[in-house]
């Protein structure tokens, strides 16, 4: 018997029944399960011809996980300079949500931390203790106006990556993964690289912020390890060679083609495709963390010595990742949520960052790369104006992120926060509006790119998000 037929009696009644009653339901409901409704390409399915002209070809986001404070970084208040240690008003925290400064203990304001100047032809403010950004400001664009929808940590990662705090929805990395496929044969289209610094409490990031969600799985991000194998399993054991390793691949995919000619199964497609991928990362990805042709000036720019796990050995990684086609690179570091010693933890912090960041800015410009790669630099959230002890707590009603790049109006200041840092009050900017602006660069009308699921179509600004025109060149 031919096994690519094989059926039980059973299975092939499931099955057609089954089959029957989803291309009823489909017709009933005028609707396709599965891809978006952009147009296919390559044969691809879910990929779309892009909606919009394309400013950005990839992203860069350096998340700066755990909250950062942008009252000791971007948005500097006077104000709450000259009111601290005073009774923060009632009439602005009134009812307000607030993370852990609970109890019957009076708020008082915490000032700025550290001096701010003016650099650049453009005047931006920024903390002296990012001299490195500072020497960028005119390629940046600072929103000082951005708002989220959760006060803890998780949700409001899960909320910055995927549009929701409810889990299991795609991150922004899939999403792009699924609209418009991936430019690299030995890489993924999602890359995410972790790193931890010295001075905050280190939350944990979860694995989900980089899953796929309801997307097929092929969708979700590669978590590229600093130390060690960057990929679990990607050296092959003792005594099995490449030719060795090629005969069970072609072997088990070949076992997979005969299953999925059987069932159809979207799971099995992607096994498939993920074990050739498999195969030929183990020879991509290695070379990635050879800094060896790097030269010795492009490793002193960065402030690093080699592929050491480091946030500025991230940093160069992203570049290189970025070089060979990589879609969304997605750096983590782990050092932000600074709930003591605010003052002495920012500066170490910046201190880890602040470098690298800039050289990878300056590096994409150098190789012709920065006008069609946007970076995005931000956290979760911000802190509160009000003290907790030498810190400060997670904020949620106003902070700042900055964008450059791939067409974003580089030495700007988009929106404002009240004049304690509390409420964003000026072009409030949600995290859908960051999401549907970062969509519109890379060619995508956020309105446009669906996935049908469990009978709606969903999408990662979900119901709202507007576009961010004055940020645009």
């Amino acid at each position: 018997m031919n096994p690519k037929i094989s059926l039980t009696r059973r299975t092939f009644l499931r099955d057609t029944a089954a089959g029957m009653g989803l291309a009823a339901l489909a017709t009933l409901s005028n609707a396709q399960p599965g891809p978006s409704r952009g147009s296919a390409r390559q044969g691809q399915p879910g990929v779309i011809q892009p909606h919009l002209p394309i400013k950005a070809k990839r992203v860069i986001w350096l998340y700066m996980a755990g909250g950062a404070s942008h009252l000791e970084s971007w948005d500097y208040k006077p104000r709450l300079r000259r009111m601290d240690g005073q009774p923060m008003p009632v009439s602005i925290t009134r009812g307000q949500p607030i993370a852990q400064l609970q109890g019957n203990a009076q708020l008082r304001c915490l000032g700025p931390q550290h001096a701010f100047r003016k650099f650049g032809k453009s005047g931006q403010e920024i903390a002296e203790i990012f001299p490195h950004i500072g020497s960028i400001a005119d390629d940046i664009c600072i929103v000082r106006s951005l708002k989220t929808d959760a006060i803890n940590h998780d949700p409001a990662h899960t909320f910055m990556n995927t549009g929701t705090t409810i889990s299991g929805r795609p991150a922004m990395g899939s999403w792009l993964s699924y609209g418009l496929g991936c430019e690299a044969d030995d890489l993924p289209a999602f890359c995410v690289l972790t790193s931890t610094g010295r001075y905050g409490q280190s939350q944990p990031i979860a694995q989900r912020q980089w899953h796929s969600g309801f997307l097929p799985s092929r969708y979700q991000g590669i978590h590229l390890r600093g130390t060690g194998d960057p990929v679990l399993y990607l050296s092959n054991p003792q005594g099995v060679d490449a030719q060795r390793q090629r005969d069970v691949v072609d072997a088990v995919q070949a076992l997979n083609r005969l299953e999925n000619d059987v069932v159809d199964d979207p799971e099995i497609a992607t096994r498939i495709t993920q074990y050739e991928m498999a195969f030929r990362m183990q020879t991509s990805v290695p070379s990635l963390r050879d800094f060896s042709n790097e030269s010795q000036l492009t490793l002193n720019q960065y402030g690093i010595t080699g592929a050491d796990g480091s946030y500025g050995a991230n940093c160069l990684m992203a570049r290189r990742l970025a070089e060979r086609g990589v879609r969304f690179i997605q750096l983590y570091h782990r050092d932000w949520d600074h709930h003591g010693s605010v003052r002495d933890h920012m500066r170490g912090s910046a201190g880890e960052v602040d470098q690298a960041t800039a050289a990878l800015v300056k590096d994409l410009k150098a190789r012709g790369m920065f006008d069609d790669t946007l970076i995005v630099y931000g956290s979760e959230f911000g802190r509160t104006p009000m003290a907790q002890g030498n810190g400060r707590d997670h904020h949620m009603k106003g902070f700042s992120i900055w964008l450059a790049g791939a067409g974003i109006k580089g030495g700007m200041s988009y929106g404002a926060t009240d004049e304690l840092g509390y409420n964003a009050e000026e072009n409030i900017v949600t995290v859908p509006d960051l999401h549907a602006t970062m969509l519109h660069l890379l060619g995508i009308d956020h309105l446009r790119l669906t996935y049908r699921f469990q009978s709606r179509d969903f999408r990662l600004t979900d119901v709202s998000g507007n576009v961010v025109e004055e940020i645009l060149a």
